[in-house]
């Protein structure tokens, strides 16, 4: 059978398509961003769409030949990058448009939980997709509610709940009252499979979610002992902390950053993550419960570095941004004349100094500003290593006394460049 899934290079959409892909089907990928989805998956066909701006047309003969449908594509919340409305609401109005007219299934993904009146546009904009769902006719389609989803690849609120429960001395949690129910990403492409088979339930929305219940503080304490970490005491940080932080994170949504720490996911953590643990009977399926699904995904060094590292990476770039900034500025200002004369010392023209200690701040700035925004950030942290190598290659030539100085200006540059390859190694968010 030919499949397509929209988002097959996302957490859900990845175990989805590694599920077809072995059960045999001809997988058709559908994404913005190929480049990495090429090198990752090369078994699956890449056609490049964007659910929130292709129309009816362009999707009836990008999925032509298609049984069905999946469509794992999705945002948390708007930002210059995402509109939920266009893609949650429109996006799905047109793939039904199109599945329509080809007579192709579709599969669509929404969360367990959403319901009319919820408190964020993400549960409104998911409720409002499927009740058009609900209300289109001649369409075959199913739509799966999953809970919170657990899987080996971390990306998102599972992440974030990865670095809380590594986080070092304590476990910081927000709403940690908050009861969910969790799902593994193997079972949802399980569920996503059984879709497809012609005796499937039809015309129907089913939550996938295990019986478990549990709280936040309780997860992140299994989490943390998944990861092999010593217990550690949780303490329920104040909700006035965490809009606070999530104001920041909204904040930096605007520069390309996708922190789960949003206030949308704060939001859709104070109201938990519940399904009815009996729809995936209906499907022919067990789900597995949270102690079933850790101890089937066996932790290792590398799940214990990303927990520790999940909240020194902002720390690493904001710290470089800080450093960089605040040398270029302080290059242009107080610490001008002090870095004109020690050119000049070594025989550099007072102009040429001048000229020099000018276009060297600006470039600082330069690079500061780069690596505030996500998709320069790259640039940004590879332009820093090339900047202080010819700082250090520079400095050897004209002031190799510099290398000696009690103050370390030359040695303190490494350092640095130590933090932006660390930054460079760890900038990939999925």
């Amino acid at each position: 059978m030919r499949v397509a899934v929209i988002g097959a290079y996302g957490l859900v959409g990845s175990y989805v398509s590694a599920r077809l892909l072995a059960d045999g089907h001809e997988v058709v990928g559908v994404g913005r961003d190929l480049v990495q989805a090429r090198r990752r998956f090369p078994a699956i066909d890449w056609k490049q769409a964007d659910l929130a701006a292709t129309g009816v047309e362009a999707w009836t003969a990008l999925l032509a030949g298609a049984t069905a449908v999946i469509n794992c594509a999705g945002a948390l919340q708007d930002s210059p990058r995402d509109d939920l409305r266009a893609v949650h609401v429109e996006g799905v109005r047109r793939l039904a448009d199109a599945c329509r007219v080809l007579g192709a299934r579709l599969v669509h993904i929404s969360a367990a939980g959403v319901e009319a009146g919820g408190p964020t546009a993400f549960n409104t904009t998911k409720h409002e997709a499927e009740a058009l769902l609900e209300d289109a006719s001649g369409l075959d389609w199913i739509i799966l509610r999953p809970g919170l989803v657990l899987a080996p690849a971390a990306y998102g609120g599972t992440a974030l709940l990865r670095g809380l429960a590594g986080f070092p001395g304590f476990v910081p949690v927000v709403h940690g009252d908050s009861r969910v129910q969790v799902v593994g990403a193997e079972d949802v492409a399980a569920a996503v499979a059984r879709c497809l088979e012609c005796d499937a339930p039809t015309r129907t929305k089913l939550d996938l979610v295990s019986d478990e219940t549990v709280t936040l503080s309780d997860l992140t304490t299994r989490l943390r002992g998944w990861l092999g970490l010593p217990a550690a005491p949780v303490l329920d940080l104040p909700p006035a902390l965490a809009r606070i932080t999530a104001v920041g994170a909204d904040v930096l949504a605007f520069l390309g950053w996708r922190s789960p720490m949003r206030s949308a996911a704060l939001a859709q953590l104070r109201m938990g993550v519940r399904g009815e643990s009996g729809d995936a009977a209906r499907l022919g399926l067990t789900l597995r419960s949270l102690d079933v699904l850790l101890a089937t995904m066996p932790s290792g060094v590398q799940e214990r570095w990303f927990a520790r590292l999940y909240f020194a990476k902002p720390m690493i770039l904001s710290c470089l941004f800080a450093f960089w900034l605040i040398s270029g500025v302080i290059g242009l200002t107080v610490g001008f004349d002090a870095a004109v004369r020690t050119l000049s010392v070594a025989g550099v023209e007072p102009g040429q100094a001048s000229a020099a200690v000018v276009g060297g701040s600006l470039v600082d700035i330069a690079l500061a500003l780069l690596v505030a925004h996500r998709r320069t950030a790259a640039l940004a942290l590879k332009g820093m290593l090339l900047v202080t190598a010819g700082y250090l290659a520079g400095g050897a030539i004209v002031r190799p006394d510099l290398w000696l100085d009690p103050m370390g200006p030359l040695i303190k540059s490494i350092p640095a460049a130590v933090l932006a390859l660390a930054a460079l190694a760890v900038l990939e968010e999925r």
